[in-house]
């Protein structure tokens, strides 16, 4: 006998079995049908054909990046996972990416490399470095025949006639592309180029398919050198160009951001040049005045006077001093010495040193009187040096 299962095992033991990597990538072409673009930002349909349906879901973080809005008849393919949502116990598609009706292999593959290295952080800005001011040596990562090295060496030599060019010869079209550009930019690494350019010129989507290798797009991101991407023309991007630290739309445009005009940079010395001989004069003017002014200054002019009324002051001063010394400090300190007699005369350590002696109860108390305290009582006894801790074993009145 079979043993029963619940509905919600049975559930679970078919999303486990949709788990397997077959189901978590698929590109699925349909119609449109039941779209409904809720209020959360989720986008809720199903996707049809003449003879099946499949609810499909595409959440906020992924439909927000579409360049278009999908409508009800749209036909159009969608790319993610299937799933099953278990309160419903219903299977349907997740949906990461959609795309037009007659996207080609090449462009669906384009489209999911894209979306997964993006959700990488390879893209991110923040990873991406600086180009140096100045580069001393430039690599160029291409074809040794193609156009795009005559036009990169024509700017280069021409904005900047001293930098110094490696080229770094590779396929840039074809199956063996991919490889050829890798092991070119890892060549690259163990040289003293400052920036990289890699590129081609123009060509169909297909032509620059090797440069929308995942390989080589994780080259590029682990390269300690600054990768300028330079694929095609101004309208042509390539995976390259999103992981590349800068993209250019032409290899004359990388060529002319990797390098500044020398012309620029001897205009911009000289205007520096100009400005600080400007400010240094300027601070050597304010000097001037300055000296110029202590120059003229009464101290500096007829310092033998200054140093006489000083002189004249300081006598005036001890003269003071010397009258209050006469006439305050020392008759206060006779009153001193007198009020001090006065009151050691009358100090209790004068009559303790004559022999009497100070009792005080356990409350501190001074006692005066014999019967202000009782047998037993303990009582302290201050002397001239020192002091007792007694028992009172009796009393006399």
């Amino acid at each position: 006998m079979v043993h029963p299962i619940s509905v919600s095992e049975l559930t679970k033991q078919i999303k486990s079995a949709l788990s397997s990597p077959e189901f978590q990538s698929v590109a699925v072409e349909g119609e449109i049908s039941n779209f409904v673009h809720h209020r959360s930002g989720h986008m809720y349909f199903s996707l049809k054909d003449p003879q099946s349906r499949i609810k499909a879901v595409m959440f906020r973080g992924r439909n927000q990046r579409l360049n278009f809005v999908p409508k009800n008849g749209d036909t159009l393919v969608a790319v993610g996972s299937i799933g099953v949502y278990e309160p419903n116990g219903e299977y349907q598609l997740y949906v990461d990416l959609l795309l037009p009706k007659g996207v080609g292999a090449l462009h669906l593959a384009y489209e999911q490399l894209k979306e997964k290295l993006e959700l990488e952080g390879l893209f991110d800005p923040s990873r991406k470095r600086a180009l140096p001011a100045l580069p001393h040596r430039v690599g160029v990562i291409t074809s040794p025949s193609g156009a795009a090295l005559r036009d990169i060496l024509h700017v280069l030599t021409r904005r900047h006639p001293g930098v110094r060019v490696l080229v770094f010869p590779s396929l840039v079209q074809g199956e063996e592309a991919p490889d050829s550009l890798i092991d070119a930019l890892t060549k690259a690494q163990h040289t003293d180029v400052d920036v990289i350019i890699m590129g081609r010129g123009g060509g169909s989507f297909e032509e620059l398919s090797a440069f929308n290798d995942e390989r080589l797009a994780r080259a590029i991101a682990q390269s300690s050198i600054p990768v300028v991407s330079a694929c095609g023309h101004e309208t042509d991007f390539t995976i390259a160009d999103f992981v590349a630290d800068l993209r250019a739309p032409t290899p004359s445009a990388a060529a002319e951001l990797v390098v500044p005009m020398q012309e620029e940079l001897i205009s911009g010395i000289a205007s520096l040049q100009a400005r600080m001989a400007r400010s240094l004069e300027r601070r050597i003017q304010a000097e001037r005045r300055y000296i110029n002014q202590l120059s003229q200054s009464p101290v500096l002019q007829r310092p033998e006077h200054h140093l006489r009324q000083r002189r004249q002051r300081l006598d005036e001063l001890w003269t003071g001093l010397s009258r209050y010394l006469r006439h305050g400090v020392i008759p206060k300190r006779a009153q001193l010495k007198n009020a001090v007699g006065k009151l050691e005369a009358l100090s209790p350590l004068g009559t303790l040193a004559r022999g009497y002696a100070i009792c005080q109860n356990a409350e501190g108390e001074i006692v005066l009187q014999a019967e202000k305290v009782a047998t037993g009582d303990v009582v302290h006894v201050t002397l001239h040096k020192g002091s007792l801790s007694c028992i009172v074993e009796g009393r006399h009145t």
